[in-house]
């Protein structure tokens, strides 16, 4: 039996990122998608990124991409998987504004701020199911995988795209019409949500890594040790666990920068990616 974990206002905080990202905005597969390049422009190392519920614009997002085109040598695609859809930024700033501005919060304001997370979070996980995003994902893996000088593909996914990535790491399926979709060589998973145990994690053929929290209140510390407990048996399939003392969830794509421990768990968590690619798709 799979046991599912949910999202939470936890899922919805974070910070904003400072920085310009210097990639462009290319169509791929019909899907508007942010680019960032090598300098060698190889397309031999292809990493998608599978991005949370805020979506392809999240400054954060890109500029990570960013970083692993330039310090990894990646091909790098952040789809906008969510068709235009994705949750405002404002939504961020009101469910988990800067502590100087909460502070100043009332408690009709906390109230109303607290009301938000289930009336929006709950039709947008509807409409954005697994139904409906999963083909879209696949398409585009399709997408990518046609594109001259691509060799290997990796997915990278981040709270809401991190469990994405795991069923990517499933390897190709088959469509309605019998035909080979999706399906990576390698993926990483930070922070995942909604993920259903083990039924995500039993089909997993590819390479995968996972960086989690040990304060994430989406993944609890039985949960993590379920997770280890099903891919420790796929003896024939590289994984790795790695956890990052006192990181909530969200910590690999919205951690604090003013807090050096969270920087830090970020900075290693960028790291633990771009090696698990370098080795996995080179």
């Amino acid at each position: 039996m799979s046991t599912g974990v949910g999202i939470s206002s936890c899922c919805v905080s974070g910070q904003i990122h400072s920085g310009t990202p210097t990639g462009r905005v290319e169509t791929i597969g019909g899907i508007q998608t942010y680019v960032a390049e090598p300098s060698s422009g190889s397309k031999a190392k292809t990493v998608v990124f599978l991005v949370d519920i805020f979506g392809w614009e999240l400054p954060n997002v890109r500029l990570l991409a960013d970083q692993y085109a330039k310090t990894g040598g990646f091909y790098c695609y952040v789809p906008d998987v969510h068709d235009g859809d994705s949750l405002p930024l404002s939504f961020l700033q009101n469910v988990e504004p800067p502590l100087k501005d909460k502070e100043q919060l009332t408690m009709v304001d906390k109230a109303k701020n607290a009301a938000i997370v289930p009336t929006t979070l709950g039709p947008w996980l509807i409409s954005h199911r697994e139904g409906v995003s999963r083909p879209k994902i696949d398409a585009f893996v399709n997408a990518v995988r046609m594109i001259p000088g691509t060799n290997k593909i990796g997915a990278i996914g981040f709270c809401w795209g991190g469990r994405y990535a795991i069923l990517q790491a499933h390897g190709q399926s088959k469509d309605a019409n019998g035909s080979s979709v999706g399906g990576v060589d390698a993926a990483f998973a930070c922070h995942p949500s909604l993920v259903a145990i083990p039924g995500d994690f039993d089909p997993v053929t590819k390479p995968l890594s996972l960086a989690l929290g040990t304060k994430d209140s989406l993944l609890d510390v039985d949960s993590i040790g379920k997770i280890q407990d099903v891919l420790a048996k796929k003896t024939d399939v590289p994984h790795e666990i790695r956890l990052y003392e006192d990181q909530i969830h969200g910590f690999a794509l919205r951690g604090d920068f003013s807090s050096e421990k969270d920087k830090k768990s970020q900075d290693e968590a960028a790291q633990q990616g771009m090696e698990w690619f370098e080795k996995y798709l080179s």
